[in-house]
């Protein structure tokens, strides 16, 4: 898996990686049990800061896709054939997936346009 940064984006470097590594998850390029790479070697190689990525993979554990250890580092915690997110998973994805769709609209999408657009992209990962 080949993670690449923006440092000039609009997202922040440890919001870029962690939706990099959410994707891969979702389209099965990693499968749960995958080892991510060191935060060391992963900052080494996209030349950033060790706490940015540290910041991402934190954030992937407390969402519960990835597990953190001493020994064996970041892992891939679950995938998309595991059980369904949780109460207050589903409550903090239907936030997120509002503050999208508000965008959407603000921008003059009808919201035909958004469906279609919705369910093109869930099919890149239904289909795999």
């Amino acid at each position: 898996m080949l993670l690449t940064v923006e440092p000039d984006g609009d997202d922040p470097i440890y919001q870029q990686l962690r939706d990099q590594i959410v994707v891969a998850v979702a389209d099965g390029t990693l499968k749960p049990g995958d080892a991510l790479p060191t935060t060391r070697q992963l900052a080494a190689d996209l030349g950033i800061n060790m706490h940015t990525v540290n910041k991402a993979y934190d954030r992937l554990r407390s969402e519960g896709l990835v597990r953190l250890g001493r020994r064996t580092g970041a892992v891939v915690a679950r995938g998309p054939a595991d059980e369904p997110a949780g109460a207050d998973e589903l409550a903090d994805w239907e936030r997120r997936a509002r503050t999208l769709l508000a965008e959407a609209f603000a921008k003059g999408m009808a919201p035909p346009e958004v469906l279609e657009r919705c369910r093109a992209l869930l099919a890149e990962f239904t289909s795999r």
